[in-house]
Parts: structure tokens; C-alpha cells; sequence
């Protein structure tokens, strides 16, 4: 049994991966609500109780960790949820695989991002990533559970509406509206497509190379924001309408915006090149990632059928 925590767009994904494989699956979430394929399980509950995570887990031979926390409240409430499903993994003996972000790493001058950084983060939600990573790497090397961590950059693709180009770049594409950028839009940045990232949680999901390590989900080849977006616009069949936003009208649309205020720490992400390296798992397991122009392809065609 797959037991998958989460069914945002990334644990979809990955859900649908499996069942695409003939896995049982059982997907938890808080809500007991989710659009599901046929055959997969959902059990509702709260995922910072170890007692419910054990007993959805029981039964578990890998267990993947797409959980997230609202974006402002990470500190709080994010820990507390890994807490849970580490815990279900370390009662079951199952594999655990945990989906992270890069921020742990803090800004590196434009320095290419490898798994062997060191953890050098400064802000609120860089800290607690770094600590939450670390506090898995910690029960993997005391034996007290079998942990496998995939981390990609910025996310897009189907379902994917809450990202730094999901709403803000494929959603206003598709309705020939005008698209505000943060930072350089000229800067190299890294973007993951979320099937890739599904595939790739999987991959660690079933190969015990994986495990006690990080690794750099497949990745296309960093491109400009500018020239993503252009990708989008042409792929919806709209003309390119872009506007850079400054650090000073974020930071004065953040005084009425507590998601938009969040944005700001992480701004350097967009403000220097950000080059996400995932050498390393494509030399081991050989997954390369979906080329950019098919995977903005089809996220467009997904956020056409989807409009809001």
C-alpha cells in the first residue's frame, strides 16, 4: 500500500502516478473531500495526530509526504504536520518520502544549487525548511525511520494554481491579461514541472539508492522568466503583456496583502539567477525532465479548460 498525505496538485500527482501503475493507493487529507481516479482510497483526518497517522499507515510499504502549511504560517503549522507522518512512518517501518522546496539554502549569489549546500537560510521560512529537513536527514541516520527527500523549484503544470507562475502567469495567459514578474525577469530561474516532480517522488518512492538522502527533482534547463512567460503567452495564443512589479510596490501592496507580504523574504529567489542543479538524480536514476515547451503546453491547455 501507497499512502500518499496531501491532495494539492502535487499529491494528485503523484497519486495519479501510481494508480497509472497498478499501485493501491490510499490518500489522506484533512478535508475527506478530493477528485480521485477509481480504486483509491481516501481517509480523512489531521496529520499532526501520530495515532490517526499510524493507523492509516499500518498497512503502508511507502509512504509520501506532499503536505503543506499556508504560506504565512509555516513556522506554526508546518512542523507540526511533518512531526505526524514521520512518526507514522517510524511505528509502520514503511518508506518515507518527503516532497521540500530549496529554500533552506538561502541565497547563493547566483551560485548553482547542488544537494550538498549547506543549509545557510536567514529567513522565517528558509529556517524552518532547513529545520524540518534536518530533523528527517537526523531520524533517517539514527535508524529510527528510512527517509528519502525529493526538492524541485518552482512548480508548475496542471492543478498547480497557488505558485509563483501558476494563477499569476498561466491564468492570466489564457485570458490575454497582463502578467506582473517579481524581481529580474531577465535572471536565469529554475521551474519544475509537477508531473516530473511526481515521477520523480516516485522514482525514490522504489529505489533504496534514494534513501538518507536529498535529492533535486528533473528539471528543465533554467531559462529567463521573461522567456517562460513569452512561452505561455504564444502557447495560449496571446500576445505578451508583462509588467515587472518593484520591491517597493510589493512591499506597499503587502500593508493590505498578508500572502503578498510573505512574498517579500523570498524575492532574492527572482532577483539573481536561481539554477536548481538535479545532475545527480538524473546520473543515478536516469529521469530526465519533460521538455519546457510541451510542459507549458499542456499547462495551458489544462488552465484554459479551467478558467476561473
Amino acid at each position: 500500500m501507497n499512502v500518499v498525505f496531501g491532495t494539492g496538485p502535487v499529491g494528485l500527482a503523484v497519486i495519479d502516478e501510481l494508480a497509472g501503475q497498478g499501485e493501491r493507493v490510499r490518500a489522506v487529507n484533512r478535508s475527506g473531500r478530493a477528485a480521485l481516479p477509481d480504486g483509491v482510497e481516501l481517509a480523512p483526518g489531521d496529520a499532526t495526530d501520530g495515532a490517526f497517522t499510524a493507523s492509516v499507515c499500518g498497512d503502508a510499504a511507502v509512504i509520501y509526504n506532499c503536505l503543506n502549511a499556508p504560506y504565512a504560517k509555516w513556522p506554526e503549522q508546518f512542523p507540526p504536520l511533518q512531526a505526524g507522518v514521520l512518526a507514522a512512518a517510524e511505528q509502520s517501518g514503511a518508506k518515507l518520502v518527503v516532497m521540500e522546496n530549496v529554500y533552506m539554502y538561502g541565497p547563493t549569489g547566483g551560485k548553482p544549487l547542488t544537494e550538498d549546500l549547506p543549509y545557510l537560510a536567514t529567513t522565517r521560512k528558509g529556517r524552518c525548511r532547513a529545520e524540518m529537513a534536518q530533523s528527517l536527514l537526523d531520524a533517517h541516520r539514527s535508524g529510527r525511520a528510512r527517509v528519502a527527500i525529493g526538492r524541485a523549484s518552482d512548480f508548475f503544470g496542471p492543478r498547480a494554481r497557488e505558485s509563483a507562475v501558476g494563477e499569476r502567469v498561466f491564468g492570466v495567459a489564457v485570458r490575454g491579461k497582463k502578467v506582473q514578474v517579481l524581481g529580474d525577469p531577465d535572471a536565469p530561474h529554475t521551474y519544475t514541472y509537477v508531473p516530473d516532480i511526481a515521477r520523480g517522488l516516485v522514482t525514490l518512492g522504489t529505489d533504496d539508492r534514494a534513501l538518507g538522502s536529498a535529492w533535486h527533482l528533473p528539471s528543465a534547463p533554467a531559462i529567463s522568466t521573461r522567456e517562460f512567460v513569452k512561452i505561455a503567452f504564444e502557447a495560449a495564443g496571446k500576445p505578451l503583456k508583462m509588467q515587472r512589479v518593484s520591491k517597493p510596490m510589493l512591499k506597499l501592496a503587502g500593508l493590505f496583502s498578508p500572502a503578498v507580504r510573505e512574498l517579500d523574504e523570498m524575492l532574492y529567489e527572482f532577483e539573481e539567477p536561481f539554477i536548481v542543479d538535479n545532475s545527480r538524480f538524473t546520473t543515478t536514476f536516469g529521469q530526465e525532465a519533460t521538455t519546457l515547451a510541451e510542459a507549458i503546453a499542456t499547462t495551458v491547455d489544462w488552465f484554459n479548460a479551467n478558467r476561473k
